[in-house]
């Protein structure tokens, strides 16, 4: 599978995380997260590869998972209810997220991006 970057234009971090991807030579499919989101069935298979808790998809920062009081009401949505609401909305999706089927990386951190995907 080609390597799938899911970033947002104006976010600083993925703007990094895309430099360094093109500066070392790592060729990879851009995706506008707001404008073309993952699919729920997506996340889903992302959440099983990276083997991260699914609250580490959340865009904790973010204005949106704010309004909606996504803090208070994460524990007791069921992880199906958590995946609807992730594709419902790019912006509450924390970035950029890079996987390619088998490997996953969410955020950008340099040397977590040399152990994942320099070795590929």
């Amino acid at each position: 599978m080609t390597i799938q970057f899911y970033g947002y234009p104006k976010c600083s971090t993925c703007r990094k995380a895309s430099k360094w991807l093109k500066d070392n030579g790592i060729d990879y499919i851009e995706n506008h997260i707001v404008e073309t989101p993952p699919t729920k069935e997506q996340l889903q298979e992302m959440h099983e590869v990276g083997g991260l808790e699914l609250k580490k998809f959340f865009n904790t920062s973010g204005m949106k998972y704010r309004e909606l009081g996504l803090k208070d009401k994460l524990s007791t949505m069921s992880e199906d209810e958590q995946l609807s609401i992730l594709a419902t909305d790019g912006m509450l999706i924390k970035r950029p997220i890079v996987f390619d089927g088998k490997k996953l990386t969410l955020g950008f951190k340099e040397e977590q991006f040399e152990d994942v995907w320099k070795t590929s």
